[in-house]
């Protein structure tokens, strides 16, 4: 089994992924900063198999101890989501890129690096072309451009794999309310309404435990998988936001949705995604929509919103 470093680990994909890994086998570092207070790891602190850094992504000192002591990185930490990047552009520009140069600097060209891009990067292709790894990455936001800057860089150099997610959605120990699926139930749910903008958009989902998944997957396949990137999202999930939200109809038929004809939704992708790739290496997503709808339902019975976003 490996030791795996995982920087950014306890935001919402990392505090899901400690647990598949900790039950593959793997010892497991997070190093994290805990920009919002998280404190979604605690339940893995009884396992000896976990350790915990407090720490930058972005500072060298940390980090080339830790790089040089584990066999796997998996660098997670980033500013996350377009509205936040919008927000502090040079921020993100230093987390979500300028730390991968620094990784780079310290690893050994032998040592695994699996890297979570995002498959925002394609932009504003159109719902009717299936964008594969080898559709041209046009990303429209300082998110999907420092992400794909960093995707390049890694690329370049040998023993990496980029995994191209798609949106996430599901119930995490770090929970996130401004993801599209995540957002539509929390609203549906507490609100009883939506309101779709541009409802024809489309865009593929994933849920959170085919994240932690993949990243096993790529793991016990890395050297059939190294050296290029794969789209990773449910095949059957190429949906528009009017399919989703008539989905998610299903589980609250109270929901009332509204298609707004004026107006426009200031997150203009609109793609849909080929996963045909990383299946011919034997990944397949497998969490339905469905289900994570309704793990989500259960879920928005403990909170009352507020804080659970990235922004």
């Amino acid at each position: 089994m490996s030791r795996i470093l995982i920087s950014g680990g306890s935001g919402y994909i990392g505090s899901v992924l400690v647990g598949h890994l900790l039950g593959a086998g793997h010892s497991v570092t997070v190093l994290d900063r805990l920009m919002w207070g998280q404190r979604s790891l605690f339940g893995y602190c009884r396992d000896p198999k976990f350790d915990f850094v407090f720490g930058d992504a972005r500072d060298e000192r940390v980090l080339s101890g830790l790089v040089s002591a584990h066999d796997i990185i998996i660098p997670l930490a980033a500013l996350v989501g377009a509205k936040l990047c919008d927000q502090d552009p040079i921020s993100a520009q230093a987390v979500n890129y300028q730390a991968i140069e620094t990784l780079i600097k310290l690893r050994s060209p032998s040592q695994p690096v699996i890297f979570p891009c995002t498959n925002s990067g394609y932009g504003t292709r159109s719902g009717d072309m299936f964008c594969t790894e080898e559709t041209p990455l046009e990303p429209i936001s300082v998110y999907g451009v420092t992400k794909v800057q960093a995707e390049r860089l890694l690329l370049s150099n040998p023993g990496t794999i980029s995994l191209r997610l798609a949106t996430v959605f599901g119930v995490s120990p770090r929970m996130r309310l401004d993801l599209l699926v995540n957002d539509f139930v929390y609203r549906a749910v507490t609100d009883r309404f939506l309101v779709l903008y541009e409802r024809h958009f489309k865009r593929n989902y994933l849920h959170i435990d085919d994240v932690a998944g993949a990243f096993i997957h790529a793991i016990d396949h890395f050297d059939q998988m190294k050296g290029e990137a794969y789209n990773v999202g449910l095949n059957e999930a190429n949906l528009s936001k009017e399919e989703l939200a008539l989905k998610i109809k299903e589980h609250v038929p109270q929901l009332y949705i509204h298609n707004a004809e004026v107006g426009s939704d200031p997150d203009k992708r609109n793609y849909i995604v080929s996963n045909e790739k990383i299946a011919k290496k034997g990944f397949r997503a497998s969490n339905s929509i469905d289900k994570g709808i309704r793990d989500l339902i259960k879920a928005y019975r403990m909170i009352q919103g507020s804080e659970l976003s990235n922004a």
